[in-house]
């Protein structure tokens, strides 16, 4: 049996994410740099930039978030890639074991949840709206 690379596994996981209900967007970042590799559901400030991209033309969602709206994909991707990093990093200074890391960080608020899954060249991530209580 052929094992699927780091990227293939990184998108596994975000196409099972993104076909549950509830999902808005979707994100998979290089772990190196946070740049963007591919991102859905999200407006990017320059759509042409990522050519990798399978952001829609227009999906209502700017950066003027008095609404409610998500921030533009680049934000996010800073955001996310920083507190990735810091966990990481957390994670090295609790742990006994130099090769131990995060699999897995979940941050659920009043209205979404990231649900964020770093491996060894990616991470990839899906924002979903949280269910009402």
């Amino acid at each position: 049996m052929m094992q699927q690379n780091p990227a293939d596994e990184s998108f596994a996981h975000l196409s099972r994410l993104s076909q549950k209900a509830g999902v808005q967007a979707t994100l998979i970042l290089s772990r190196e740099t946070g740049a963007i590799v591919r991102s859905s559901g999200l407006v990017s400030r320059d759509d042409s930039s990522n050519a990798e991209s399978t952001l829609p033309a227009s999906n209502g969602l700017t950066d003027d978030r008095t609404d409610g709206a998500m921030p533009n994909a680049e934000h996010v991707a800073e955001v996310v890639w920083k507190f990735a990093k810091a966990a990481g990093d957390m994670l090295q200074e609790l742990s006994n074991s130099p090769d131990d890391d995060v699999r897995l960080l979940r941050l659920r608020s009043k209205n979404k949840e990231y649900v964020i899954f770093p491996d060894a060249k990616f991470i990839a991530v899906a924002i979903h709206n949280t269910p009402p209580a």
